[in-house]
């Protein structure tokens, strides 16, 4: 770990004027820095920020403060009984202890675990742009099937940020030019020929809160996360979906996979496939086809594309069939 400078925000002006790497629950940063993958020269501390509460919106949707921790979020009454899926996703990641310290802003922020990633004994151009992208030919499992590109082809890990994507939620910052809304499905970038880049923040910008909107009377949800082992272990692929149906038809879908692409990937060609039509396996199949369908998958991961489709068939039979 290299020598850095250290000090605790007190006011959000006071963070983003501090111009360096925020932290919060530590859970990826201080990891990343004791393998000198990332080096920050200047480490502010935010958790003295009142930006820890999860409110109800008078609209009906929710705000949820970017130092809520992962525990918390997921056992809040309202996230339990109006956003489940967002609930599920949350309990599905890491452990009980890390899910106490991880926070909802951290969460949006986290590093891929790609292992060429993380050790700097490979090149990476995500860690060093123009050096080279170790997975292409290296060994690609756990890699992306979607949103790759000739220069990096890492998954995004969050559970929460798929979640939190089929509920089409907005991130609100704060950052040296003022405030801003982002719609979380423009967030995040695809790596393309910059993988460095990983979202649309600028230097010194600094995650306030989250906010998801209301959602109708009789929406129905559901995250199914699949992986090598059932706990404390990355999606191979995931799948959020929120979705109304009316007369045995569903009229509404949104459906996000994560753990099969460089960001967390909203499908709006699967819910293309289903809005309007019957709430049949059939129609979930052509939906799960038409999901996949831009698929470009590596020499060890080709699988992904098969299970993808599998966990979104699984994943609307489970909610349909909620009562």
């Amino acid at each position: 770990m290299q020598v850095f400078r250290y000090s605790q925000a007190r006011t959000v002006e006071g963070a983003v004027r501090a111009n360096g790497t925020f932290l919060a629950g530590g859970t990826t940063l201080v990891d990343l820095m004791k393998l000198n993958v990332l080096q920050p020269p200047a480490v502010i501390d935010i958790n003295g920020l009142p930006l820890d509460r999860v409110e109800s919106l008078p609209n009906g949707g929710l705000r949820i403060g970017a130092l809520v921790r992962n525990s918390d979020l997921a056992w809040n009454e309202t996230v339990k009984e109006k956003y489940t899926v967002l609930s599920e996703a949350l309990l599905s990641g890491a452990s009980p202890q890390l899910r106490n310290m991880a926070t909802t802003g951290g969460n949006l922020l986290q590093k891929t675990r790609c292992y060429y990633y993380r050790d700097t004994n490979y090149a990476c151009n995500k860690r060093q742009p123009g050096a080279g992208c170790s997975a292409l030919d290296g060994f690609n499992r756990i890699h992306a099937v979607l949103g790759g590109s000739d220069h990096c082809v890492a998954t995004h890990p969050s559970d929460m940020a798929v979640a939190m994507m089929a509920l089409e939620a907005t991130v609100h910052t704060q950052g040296p030019k003022g405030e801003r809304s982002i719609p979380l499905d423009e967030f995040y970038l695809v790596p393309g020929d910059t993988p460095e880049k990983e979202n649309v923040l600028v230097p010194g910008e600094i995650i306030t809160h989250v906010t998801l909107p209301p959602l109708a009377a009789g929406t129905r949800s559901h995250y199914l996360k699949l992986r090598d082992r059932a706990q404390y272990e990355f999606a191979l692929a995931s799948v959020a979906v929120v979705i109304q149906i009316s007369g045995g038809n569903i009229t509404r879908a949104r459906v996000a996979f994560g753990g099969v692409a460089t960001k967390p990937w909203r499908s709006r060609e699967a819910e293309r496939a289903l809005e309007g039509h019957a709430a049949t396996t059939e129609t979930f199949s052509r939906a799960s086809d038409a999901a996949m369908a831009g698929a470009k998958p590596l020499q060890y991961n080709g699988f992904k594309i098969e299970l993808a489709k599998r966990a979104l068939v699984r994943t609307l039979e489970t909610t349909t069939q909620t009562a």
